[in-house]
C-alpha cells in the first residue's frame, strides 16, 4: 500500500520496514505470548504490562510510514484471530484518486478484553474495563466499562 500523491507521509528506512514486517510476523505466528508482545514492540507500537495476545493477530497497517499507531495499555487480553485495522485504502485502484486512505490510531485502554475474531477499525478507543464480543466489528469508540457486540458493535450492557 503506497500513497504516492500524499505529501504528509513520513517515509521510513528499508531497515525499519523489515523490522516492522518481522515484528508483525512474530505477533501473528509465534507460539509464546511474550514473543508476540515483543513483536508488536518491534513495530514501535506502545504495549503495556501483562498484555495477552492471542494467535493469528492481524495488524493491518502500512509498514512504510509512521502515521498509524497502536496503543495497548496494561492488562489487555486480545483473543485469537483479532484484526486491528490501522490503515485501509484502495491500493492501485482508480478509486485512490477519489477516496482518501483511512488511517489512524487504535487505543485499547487498561483492562479491556477483545473477543476472538473481532475487527477494530482505525481511530477507535476501547475504553478502560470494556469487553468487545467475539466477531464484533467496532466502528466507533467504546465507552469505559461497557460490553459491545455485533456488526456494527453496539453497547449491550454496562459493567
Amino acid at each position: 500500500m503506497t500513497y504516492a500523491n500524499n505529501s504528509d507521509i513520513e517515509q521510513v528506512s528499508v531497515f525499519l520496514k523489515i523490522k516492522r514486517k518481522f515484528g508483525k510476523f512474530l505477533a501473528k505466528s509465534f507460539p509464546y505470548n511474550g514473543v508476540r508482545v515483543y513483536g508488536l514492540r518491534l513495530c514501535n507500537f506502545t504495549i503495556g504490562e501483562k498484555v495477552y495476545i492471542g494467535n493469528d493477530l492481524i495488524v493491518a497497517s502500512i509498514i512504510s510510514e509512521n502515521t498509524c499507531n497502536l496503543i495497548i495499555k496494561d492488562r489487555v487480553a486480545i483473543g485469537p484471530r483479532v484484526t486491528l485495522i490501522l490503515s485501509s485504502d484502495a491500493n492501485w485502484s482508480n478509486l485512490m484518486n477519489q477516496i482518501e486512505p483511512i488511517k489512524g490510531t487504535i487505543t485499547l485502554d487498561d483492562d479491556c478484553w477483545i473477543g476472538a475474531g473481532a475487527i477494530i477499525l482505525p481511530n477507535i478507543i476501547v475504553g478502560k474495563g470494556s469487553i468487545v464480543g467475539a466477531g464484533s466489528v467496532v466502528t466507533k469508540d467504546v465507552p469505559p466499562n461497557s460490553i459491545v457486540a455485533g456488526v456494527p458493535a453496539k453497547i449491550i450492557r454496562t459493567l
